[in-house]
């Protein structure tokens, strides 16, 4: 390990160790969480009721120095209720903000599918541009910045499915999933006489995220891992069962996330093997099959292992001696 990776390899096992006090049995998940971090992404947990969806984006809040806000999705809610409102002052005649749940610098956007449609838009500026606009003025956000939202995906009456442009902003769409038959006891035995995330305090300040965030992008990605990026996200356009490949974007969250991902476990380079763990979570969900390929139950993970499968993995030296 050099340096940088130490310290960045530092961080994450402080945050891993203060995160698996009370998510018990994930530690999948959570370096997924981390690595979203890291990467100055947001993250869409998708998964049925009672897994801990809510309980890991809060868990991970408190382990941060940061502000937090969780905002309830409901289907009347306004964009307003989002962003914020300008409100006259009568006292000195002026308009003055009142900030709304998004400006903070961890958000919780629970059951975001239950918002329509204009609600939701209300997030993209947030999201991509690190702003909200209200009545023509622009509000920056604080730094760093983080939505981790959660959405049901076996209830669908009275939800608004994501549209493209809103999932595309996500880095990483991950499932929670069931607890073992013993992490399911231990889960029982933990929460025996209060919940352990009452216990749990941040252990990283704002400004340790900022600079390990600055970090990364100094970790050394070879040309051929680059050319191996941009040859999986073209494949998933060219792929016969996909109606919609992968953007730009989509791309670009791959490269930094591999970054984050190589200096997590103490690599200053990336491999190929970054690149290839992180694929399904980074890429699935920004891609739409087409109908047909719905009928042979073809799902977008499906696809991304035969897009794995087919493009070559490059050699060479990736260390950049």
């Amino acid at each position: 390990m050099d340096g940088l990776s130490t310290e960045v390899n530092n961080f994450y096992l402080k945050l891993l160790t203060n995160l698996k006090t009370v998510i018990v049995g994930k530690d999948d998940v959570l370096d997924l969480v981390i690595i979203t971090l890291l990467s100055q992404g947001h993250l869409l947990i998708d998964d049925v009721p009672g897994v801990g969806k809510t309980v890991l984006a809060k868990s991970l809040a408190k382990s941060l120095g940061c502000s937090f806000n969780r905002i309830q999705f409901t289907p009347d809610m306004l964009p307003s209720d989002v962003t914020g409102v300008s409100i006259y002052n009568q006292n000195n005649r002026e308009f003055e903000f009142r900030p709304g749940p998004i400006i903070s610098q961890i958000v919780l956007a629970d059951e975001i599918n239950r918002a329509t449609p204009k609600t939701q838009s209300a997030l993209l500026e947030s999201m991509e541009e690190r702003q909200v606009t209200v009545d023509g003025v622009t509000h920056k956000l604080p730094s760093p910045f983080m939505v981790l939202a959660t959405q049901n995906p076996i209830e669908y009456e009275g939800t608004f499915p994501l549209p493209e442009a809103q999932l595309d902003r996500f880095l990483m769409k991950i499932k929670v999933g069931y607890p073992s038959f013993g992490d399911e006891i231990k889960i029982m035995e933990l929460q025996h006489l209060k919940h352990p995330i009452d216990n749990i305090s941040y252990v990283v300040s704002s400004a340790e995220i900022i600079t390990m965030q600055e970090l990364i992008k100094q970790i050394y990605v070879s040309m051929p891992v680059k050319r191996y990026i941009v040859e999986l996200v073209r494949a998933t356009r060219d792929h016969n069962d996909v109606y919609l490949g992968v953007s730009p974007r989509g791309g670009l969250g791959l490269y930094r996330a591999s970054q984050a991902r190589a200096a997590s476990l103490g690599r200053d380079y990336v491999l190929p093997d970054d690149v290839k763990a992180l694929s399904k979570f980074i890429l699935g969900h920004r891609m739409i099959i087409n109908p047909s390929a719905r009928l042979k139950n073809l799902s977008p993970n499906l696809i991304i292992n035969e897009v794995l499968q087919q493009v070559h993995v490059p050699g060479g030296d990736y260390r950049g001696n």
